[in-house]
């Protein structure tokens, strides 16, 4: 695995369902030269194995997303970052930055531009695209020690030579919680989405986390906070008097919300995946649900007595070897936001 570190430089809840010889060599070598520049090699019949990028291009697409994620941070415009990001991160910033510049319309008064150093790259050889690595980075919006310390783990995702890098899934953890992968010729090992080698394999993550938060049921999910405590939660809050609240959660696996994989040096994966899901608030007769001013930025209806917010949830999993003792999931780290929401 190749490092690099850089230094400071609504509806019922029910109906919500939802790409000659010597001249015949050289011929045959520039046809192989030209497909590797346009990201496709060829070779007796299959896809080579290509890193995404290089050190210094991964390094400059960190660079420029956090150009463009200040920019746009600064004056709640989310077209001066839409370029930089896609997926589930990109579907949570966008919807972030309209609803800011609705309740803020004049920008962000308290802007603190975005740091992001010490960053470590992983990155996964594998064939044709999309193409994705991990930046590991340092962001001065923490502690650099202790309990407060943190760091940014973004996935950058390319699907075509012509593409640029763009974030598709940010989690938030400590250093601790960042596992050391393993690493085949210099390069990180990615898992494919359909494996058996692990306790669940990436493309089916969604829809047993979606499972195990509507029934609680015994399963691979270890306990934690974003598992039981997640669902203790929940159950907290459909008890209030007065207001009534259902949950609906939905896979979200597709383009650029398929989950991504890296195999780790215990013989495990570290997987990110994205999950949708859709909270409904019914107050009594007589009361409305009280909605903040961010969320009613993104409404559309009316309330009357019911307000439906959608979610988008990005979440990234520690996934055991099948058949072991770690044979189980655990979730580390979760980014959520309010992407819409319906009155009625």
């Amino acid at each position: 695995m190749r490092r690099l570190r850089l230094r400071r430089a609504p509806r019922p809840l029910e109906r919500l369902s939802a790409r000659p010889a010597r001249l015949l060599a050289a011929t045959a070598a520039t046809t192989v030269l030209a497909l590797a520049a346009s990201g496709c090699v060829t070779v007796h019949g299959e896809l080579a194995l290509m890193p995404p990028a290089t050190k210094s291009e991964a390094a400059q697409a960190l660079a420029d997303f956090t150009n463009a994620y200040n920019r746009a941070d600064k004056t709640y415009d989310p077209a001066l970052d839409a370029g930089r990001v896609t997926g589930p991160f990109g579907e949570i910033n966008q919807a972030s930055l309209r609803a800011r510049a609705v309740v803020t319309p004049g920008g962000n008064a308290n802007h603190r531009p975005l740091e992001l150093t010490d960053a470590r790259f992983v990155l996964p050889r594998k064939a044709g695209w999309p193409r994705w690595f991990l930046a590991d980075a340092d962001p001065n919006r923490d502690t650099d020690s202790g309990p407060g310390d943190q760091r940014w783990l973004l996935v950058f995702v390319r699907n075509g030579p012509q593409q640029l890098w763009e974030v598709a899934h940010l989690v938030i953890l400590s250093p601790s919680a960042v596992p050391e992968f393993a690493e085949e010729d210099g390069y990180a090992v990615p898992v494919a989405a359909d494996t058996g080698a692990l306790a669940v394999a990436p493309e089916k993550l969604g829809e047993r986390y979606v499972s195990y938060l509507k029934d609680g049921e015994a399963g691979p999910f270890a306990a934690g906070s974003h598992t039981s405590q997640w669902r203790k939660q929940r159950l907290k809050t459909a008890k209030k008097p007065g207001l009534a609240t259902q949950y609906l959660d939905r896979t979200a696996n597709q383009g650029d919300f398929a989950p991504l994989g890296l195999r780790t040096k215990d013989g495990g994966a570290f997987v990110f995946f994205a999950t949708r899901f859709f909270e409904r608030q019914t107050a009594a007769p007589g009361y409305r649900p009280k909605v903040d001013a961010g969320v009613k930025a993104l409404l559309t209806g009316q309330v009357k007595n019911t307000v439906t917010k959608e979610w988008v949830s990005n979440q990234v999993a520690l996934v055991g070897p099948a058949g072991t003792a770690r044979d189980g999931v655990t979730i580390t780290g979760r980014l959520q936001g309010v992407v819409g929401a319906q009155g009625s």
